[in-house]
């Protein structure tokens, strides 16, 4: 698990300077300001991520469930909250109506709030 979530954090971190870059420059030019802005908040929340997942695959042992968890979800929460905010923001230009996924990205941040919930739990049960 600690070699996965390493391996997340550092895709997470590549992806988000990727994407902001492409935001920045080839989307500014074809997206309202309003979705650029919402693209723009699931790249931020994206390297949250990362910088997350790196943080604790070098604090945690993975020896617990609780420990694999705080992972976990973090690694499945960024997927649902950012890329449902990149594919919502990107509907209009693709054509396409993806509003089902609205309820995703909520989804997708409740699990980011849990997982950031377990780490404190963890810190103040251990002390760190």
């Amino acid at each position: 698990m600690k070699t996965i979530t390493l391996v997340f954090g550092a895709a997470y971190g590549m992806l988000s300077v990727i994407l902001g870059a492409f935001g920045a420059h080839a989307l500014k030019k074809i997206l309202s300001v309003e979705r650029l802005e919402s693209f723009e908040t699931g790249v931020r929340y994206q390297m949250y991520a990362a910088f997350f997942l790196l943080i604790v695959g070098y604090i945690l042992r993975f020896d617990t469930s609780s420990q694999k968890w705080i992972s976990i979800l973090m690694i499945a929460g960024t997927m649902l909250f950012s890329f449902s905010i990149y594919a919502l923001s990107m509907q209009d230009y693709l054509g396409m109506n993806l509003k089902f996924l609205g309820p995703i990205t909520p989804l997708g941040g409740l699990l980011m709030i849990v997982s950031w919930l377990m780490l404190i739990f963890y810190f103040a049960k251990n002390r760190i």
